[in-house]
């Protein structure tokens, strides 16, 4: 079973390791293209003709010229096969006699993908310069699967040139979120390390960086579940063997249930500040985080500093203060004391709780406390009672106007 780190994750297997390579080359190379090997491809069929046949459609993925007719032309490269190993290979153009073709031969002693049981693998060939290329050979139903759904190719749309600005966005996040893992070098990452990391897939991937200004309350959430994502991925990539292989007892189970949750619970909320700090950032707030006020208080943050904040001659008409909380249905009272400078003025609460009950409100109302909500969610919470939520976009400027921006 794969409920431990999220069923979502089970379809990440690492049957499709090859596709995601061979997905990430296409789109980093020159040219890619694809076909399924026939029989005649691979040799099987009894002709005289070796090698894998290119159709004059895709030509260029070859030679930067078309052959001409009545004369042979070849080619020397050298080509990588599945990121693994490199073979001196020959693009040969047959323009004699009654040929008028194009294959890529000479693949080396004991090449093992020109074998009968690669017979209908999908080959996928990059160009990544005059000299040099990228082999792949997918041979199981997965890994065609996930490559063709990626440029959104159908198996009768093969055997040419492919078209990369027919990527799938969700492909691109894959790819980016597969990326990221392959480059770590520690299990799991710090938590602004991965926060970061999620804004910058979900920017890459999905653009619209100008809603950091002009749609906060989208952006954020959009962080927030890419963050999600990559994070249930990247428990997949560590604990997946565990959770695929069993546990030997209840204890085991448990003990690696708990390391699980407690790192989830851990990152939840850190993980919120991470994103509300870029918001402020990209509007260029001033701001501190996590500053002591009194005591050990650490409210997440104070508008414009804690210098201003200490300062007694700054006046508190001027100062605000914003707790962050990814759910607060229990925990809004903590926020109540976090500044004592602050007492008797509004307290700003920003979560992503998704609707409390109105009593709940009424008690923060009583206690001047303004829950700031992503303008989607605010649907989530009693209709009679949505007029007093703000959302981040209404903080922001409030910020703003406060701040003299």
């Amino acid at each position: 079973s794969c409920s431990l780190v999220g069923s979502e994750m089970c379809i990440r297997d690492r049957s499709t390791e090859y596709s995601n390579r061979a997905i990430q080359a296409v789109l980093n190379g020159e040219i890619g293209f694809c076909k399924f090997l026939s029989a005649n491809d691979t040799g099987k069929t009894g002709g005289h003709q070796a090698g894998i046949y290119i159709p004059k459609s895709s030509v260029k993925i070859l030679f930067s010229e078309p052959g001409q007719k009545g004369e042979n032309k070849d080619k020397w490269v050298k080509v990588k096969w599945q990121d693994d190993f490199v073979t001196d290979t020959r693009f040969i153009y047959y323009g004699k006699g009654t040929r008028n073709e194009y294959r890529i031969t000479n693949f080396g002693r004991d090449f093992p993908f020109l074998s009968i049981e690669y017979t209908g693998a999908l080959f996928v060939f990059v160009k990544t310069d005059e000299e040099n290329y990228l082999g792949y050979m997918l041979n199981s139903d997965d890994d065609i699967e996930v490559f063709l759904s990626a440029f959104g190719l159908s198996p009768t749309e093969t055997n040419c040139i492919i078209d990369i600005g027919g990527i799938q966005p969700e492909a691109h996040e894959q790819i980016a979120i597969q990326e990221f893992i392959s480059n770590l070098d520690v299990d799991f990452p710090a938590s602004e390390i991965m926060s970061a990391a999620a804004r910058n897939i979900q920017n890459r991937v999905y653009d619209h960086t100008e809603y950091i200004q002009t749609n906060p309350d989208r952006k954020i959430i959009e962080w927030t579940n890419m963050e999600y994502t990559l994070f249930r991925a990247l428990e997949y990539d560590r604990y997946g063997d565990i959770i695929t292989r069993g546990f030997t007892s209840v204890d085991e189970f448990v003990n690696v249930a708990n390391m699980v949750l407690n790192r989830r619970k851990s990152r939840a909320g850190k993980s919120l500040e991470h994103h509300l700090a870029a918001i402020f950032d990209g509007n260029e707030l001033e701001y501190s985080a996590q500053a002591v006020t009194e005591g050990n208080k650490k409210p997440d943050f104070i508008f414009p500093s804690k210098e201003a904040y200490h300062n007694s001659r700054f006046s508190v008409d001027n100062l605000i203060s914003l707790a962050a909380k990814t759910t607060c249905k229990d925990r809004w009272r903590q926020v109540l004391n976090e500044a004592d400078r602050l007492k008797g003025r509004p307290k700003y609460l920003c979560t992503l709780q998704q609707g409390i009950s109105g009593a709940q409100m009424d008690e923060m109302q009583a206690e001047n406390v303004i829950l700031v909500v992503p303008q989607p969610y605010i649907k989530t919470y009693p209709s009679d009672r949505q007029d007093r939520i703000w959302t981040l976009s209404r903080f922001v400027q409030y910020v703003k106007t406060i701040e003299g921006k």
